[in-house]
């Protein structure tokens, strides 16, 4: 235990105080310096400078956006994830909005977000950051929200009946039980979706929507401005620093987060794999002043939490006695009942209702926008989903044919997995559009057109979801199954055919369905680049919707959009669907 003396620690700075004050000094300098820029005088097209001395302030500025992004995030997850889990109802409203909302690309957001925000805030630099924020959010919170609702549903049974059976609440069963089951999987996804927020950093911090000039002082925008000067010397400097962000993300952040939550796994296999203590949760428990304020911490929650058990094993509830013996004490327990009904009820209703009238105004001023279009519009957006379809599905199956056998080789070894997972995060992490000058390079001197090395763009992007899916899939393989093969005596190829594919194969089909969503998103980027000062575009669904964004038409873009949701809702509900239930029904091992 350690002294409340705030003088005990004063003579002798130790070097993990140091290292903890000097977070904190970032932590309250970054949260100035983004105050600062928020109250500035309204000023969309921020003037960047690509001096290197200026970089340093651009990534500090990046950084807190995302964190905000991942904050708001989180609480979304916590909040509607917890509703469509637990009520069938609220299951049947999320569910779909949320698939929809996956299924639009950022840019579909920005006009309103921007024009919107702006108009509220026409003096400051508020509308802009936080459409800036927002769009950066679309880009973290679906993968983090559909995780934690599956982590929420996979709670075995028996450990619900233990915790009613000791009569917890249902707050403390949030925090006892469901949590820390779901922690695991929270914070995996919440990597993937910081990285899924630092994919769109260009875009969102530096677009065109129409005749205007939106940019933000960000490492994003200052990638894009390089970019389009072609100043090579920025450019290096912007992906070093982008590198240099992820690993101190992954330092001070996810690597302690991740160790913390192995505590919480009920599989006891590949226990070795967390042997390792992260080196920044060495430093911060030999932190005095760190372990002070996590004592008091932990003080206001146990304080905050300590709700009333209820011991049902002991005499009964003097309550239920009552109700027992009179039975007028029952017909009034009965129209309570009744009464509570009805109102939920009434309020099912009004929220369908409401969301009734609120989709036929929106579907009312899109309509005003589209009825405009002629049939060929129609006939080029069509063709052009198709070509996007094409490219969607290359980058699966490229990703598919690498990402899976590596996955499964780095996954069934602790070692390797040690080893390759900082090089997986920061591949992962990175914002794959920062690479698009070097890829373009090395494509154009193949001999590669746009047409089809858009596809390899996308892969730079989505091929990640499916190896960490993979590698999840295969940590999680049984040990004694794999002990008992290797008893057997069967041959590798017979253990990859019975055991390894099928084992990672529900784990391969979410890591496919969040692949594919990002690379229809990651359309609007690939298909539509500025390279070397020149715009380059091929025949897509996301060039289409890039070109509207930059050029204001949007009666393109509201079109584009609808096919874009219609075509990723449809092949999820009428694809992926089906391959989830073969993957939950005939390649689930019960643990």
């Amino acid at each position: 235990m350690y002294s409340t003396d705030p003088f005990k620690y004063g003579k002798r700075l130790q070097t993990s105080d140091a290292v903890v004050f000097a977070l904190l000094g970032l932590g309250i300098y970054g949260l100035i310096a983004t105050a600062q820029r928020w109250q500035g005088v309204y000023q969309p097209d921020f003037k960047m400078d690509l001096a290197l001395s200026a970089l340093p302030l651009y990534g500090l500025y990046s950084l807190f956006r995302a964190m905000i992004a991942y904050s708001l995030s989180l609480s979304f997850t916590l909040i509607f994830g917890y509703l469509a889990a637990k009520n069938r109802f609220a299951e049947k409203l999320i569910v779909p909005l949320l698939d929809i909302g996956q299924s639009i690309p950022v840019l579909g957001f920005l006009p309103g977000l921007v024009l919107g925000l702006v108009a509220v805030f026409p003096k400051t630099n508020i509308g802009l950051e936080l459409a800036c924020i927002i769009m950066i959010f679309t880009g973290q919170v679906w993968n983090m929200t559909f995780s934690y609702i599956s982590s929420l549903k996979a709670v075995p049974t028996q450990l619900h009946e233990m915790a009613d059976n000791i009569g917890l609440g249902r707050v403390q069963k949030l925090l006892s039980l469901e949590l820390p089951c779901a922690a695991t999987g929270l914070a995996w996804n919440s990597l993937m979706s910081m990285a899924g927020g630092w994919f769109f950093l260009t875009v969102c911090e530096a677009f065109t929507l129409g005749d205007k000039n939106f940019r933000v002082p960000g490492l994003g925008s200052y990638m894009a401005l390089a970019i389009e000067q072609n100043n090579h010397r920025a450019m290096f400097a912007g992906v070093f620093l982008m590198i240099f962000i992820i690993v101190f993300m992954d330092f001070v952040i996810w690597r302690p987060i991740i160790a913390w939550t192995a505590r919480f796994r009920l599989s006891e296999s590949n226990e070795s794999l967390h042997s390792d203590i992260p080196f920044m949760s060495l430093l911060l428990k030999g932190s005095p002043f760190f372990q002070r304020l996590i004592d008091l911490l932990n003080t206001v929650l146990i304080r905050a939490g300590n709700f009333r058990i209820k011991d049902r094993t002991s005499t009964p509830n003097p309550l239920e006695t009552f109700i027992a013996k009179n039975p007028r004490g029952q017909r009034r327990r009965l129209k309570k009942l009744i009464a509570y009904f009805n109102a939920s009820k009434f309020f099912q209703f009004f929220i369908i209702a409401a969301l009734i009238v609120i989709g036929f105004v929106i579907a009312g001023k899109v309509y005003q926008l589209v009825e405009t279009l002629h049939w060929n519009d129609w006939r080029d957006i069509f063709v052009a989903t198709s070509f996007t379809f094409m490219r969607v599905l290359a980058a699966l199956l490229i990703a598919s044919l690498w990402a899976i056998p590596a996955g499964i080789w780095i996954g069934l070894s602790p070692k390797l997995t040690r080893a390759f997972q900082p090089f997986i995060q920061v591949g992962a992490s990175f914002p794959a559009p920062m690479l698009y000058p070097l890829a373009l390079g090395i494509f154009n001197a193949m001999g590669l057109e746009l047409s089809i090395s858009s596809s390899f763009l996308m892969l730079l992007g989505v091929q990640w979801y499916v190896l960490f899916n993979v590698l999840a899939g295969a940590i999680g393989i049984s040990q004694d199954l794999r002990e008992s093969f290797r008893l057997i005596g069967l041959t590798n190829r017979t253990k990859w055919m019975k055991l390894y594919l099928p084992s990672i194969f529900p784990a391969l089909v979410t890591g496919w369905v969040t692949a594919a969503g990002g690379a229809w998103n990651a359309s609007i980027v690939s298909e539509y680049v500025i390279y070397q000062g020149h715009t380059l575009k091929t025949r897509g669904l996301g060039a289409m919707i890039s070109e509207a964004t930059n050029s204001g038409n949007f009666h393109i873009l509201a079109a584009c959009l609808i096919v874009m949701i219609v075509t990723v809702v449809s092949i999820n509900r009428l694809g992926w669907s089906r391959v989830y239930q073969i993957a939950e029904t005939r390649f689930r091992f019960e643990r």
